[in-house]
């Protein structure tokens, strides 16, 4: 009996296990090869709390939960769908200093938090292709180029292109969509599929990222694979975390957000997502990243203006393709 007693008795006096961060997140991102399984050690380390990563899509997933939402912190929403995300309501503040960015546009969203971006860009090989010189030059290219692209419809990576080419040519934006239309082998649903494509050797150029090089270079030794590089200029596409107002482990959410633009969460970006950290010096980036061509100018749209753009930019492709 004393001893049933004393056991209670300390069951009730321990402090109650601390339940993970809840951190919803796209696949890619939580799976064995992105960043995500790192960044949750690192902060783990650094914090001694643990991470709990919920994947799928997020923003048809918090439309459909609302204030019922799991989630104490979103990361992936990028800038082309911010605007839809903020309108839920669903977030706080970051509270983070932006002070020191290494990106090529101005950041100045307080609710967004980067962590990290890329133009968008058009990869190839250049022991089989050469590179157009510009956009313009892309359109007017032999309609032999074969090139995939992903939907705008469907895929982050496709609309940041419709919205690229609506940047560049504005009212002209179906007429460039037409031109490159016959020059358009496929176009698929997500990046993954019409990077494969380019891979096997099935296209000459694949909508991607001037970041994309840097795998090949790194991890396979192989430098033919670059990215054309336009004087127009490069869309940029940025990607986010932002905090949930509703979190019941609001500090615990906070201490995550100020981890973001961390160095130990930063490095871990090059080489995990194969993309530019939001905030870590040229010289600590891995020495392949200083192989990459890179355009002098950066375009983005702020979140507001990209979702205004967005029926327009879309509406571009399809009458464009549709000719």
């Amino acid at each position: 009996m004393r001893s049933t007693i004393a056991t209670a008795i300390t069951l009730l006096a321990s402090p109650a296990l601390a339940e993970p961060l809840t951190v919803y997140a796209p696949d890619y991102f939580a799976s064995e090869w992105g960043p995500g399984p790192a960044i949750a050690a690192a902060f783990e380390t650094a914090t001694g709390e643990e991470l709990e990563y919920v994947t799928g899509d997020l923003l048809p997933r918090l439309l459909l939960e609302g204030e019922r939402t799991r989630a104490d912190v979103v990361i992936g929403l990028n800038t082309d769908d911010a605007e839809r995300a903020r309108r839920t309501g669903l977030f706080a503040p970051h509270g983070v200093g932006i002070e020191g960015l290494t990106m090529p546009v101005e950041w100045t969203d307080r609710t967004f938090l980067p962590f990290n971006w890329g133009h968008t860009a058009f990869v190839y090989d250049s022991t089989k292709t050469d590179a157009p010189e510009s956009f313009q030059a892309l359109l007017d290219a032999p309609d032999d180029l074969s090139i995939a692209i992903q939907d705008p419809r469907s895929s982050v990576s496709g609309l940041a292109l419709a919205l690229w080419i609506q940047n560049v040519f504005g009212d002209e934006a179906e007429a460039a969509w037409a031109a490159l239309a016959p020059k358009i082998t496929t176009v698929t649903q997500g990046w993954s599929e019409s990077y494969g494509l380019f891979t096997e050797g099935e296209v000459d150029m694949v909508l991607s990222y001037t970041t994309s090089p840097a795998y090949h270079i790194i991890a396979e030794g192989d430098d033919t694979k670059r990215a054309a590089i336009f004087p127009e200029g490069h869309y940029v596409m940025v990607e986010t975390a932002a905090q949930v107002a509703g979190s019941d482990q609001p500090e615990l959410a906070q201490r995550f957000m100020d981890f973001v633009l961390s160095e130990d969460f930063q490095s871990i970006i090059p080489e995990g997502n194969w993309s530019f950290p939001a905030r870590l010096a040229p010289e600590k980036l891995p020495e392949g990243f200083a192989k990459l061509d890179l355009p002098e100018t950066g375009l983005l749209y702020d979140s507001e203006t990209a979702e205004a753009l967005r029926d327009t930019a879309v509406a571009a492709f399809e009458a464009g393709l549709g000719r």
